[in-house]
């Protein structure tokens, strides 16, 4: 049903009264859509979790399944860590693909993960 709250303008007539009237679906308010982010936008969420976790930990040791949480202001997103939640980075992950990945992997991303004693 949120593919037809988000897609309200793609619907013809009759089938958004029919969702209105039958179900009491309406369109989704412009704060309710979800955000679209672009693969800068994740690597830099990635790489904010693994700085955090290299601060605290002091090691860019992560186990796969480890999930990291950005709760502090996020610059990224330009919201309160709270407001909407946390925003949850499978970190282990990330950090497994980037590895397999290495050898694609831009100059400058590599370099970044190098000043936090990435493990090739």
């Amino acid at each position: 049903m949120n593919a037809q709250r988000f897609g309200w303008e793609q619907l013809l007539a009759a089938q958004q009264w029919i969702l209105e009237n039958t179900l009491g679906l309406q369109a989704a308010e412009e704060d309710e859509r979800p955000v679209n982010r672009t693969q800068d936008t994740m690597w830099a969420f990635n790489l904010t979790a693994a700085r955090q976790f290299h601060a605290r930990e002091g090691h860019l040791r992560v186990p796969r399944k480890h999930a990291e949480r950005l709760e502090a202001e996020d610059k990224l997103s330009g919201r309160q860590g709270g407001a909407d939640g946390p925003v949850v980075v499978k970190l282990g992950t990330w950090l497994d693909n980037v590895r397999k990945r290495a050898a694609k992997l831009p100059q400058q991303r590599r370099a970044d993960l190098d000043q936090l004693g990435m493990r090739w």
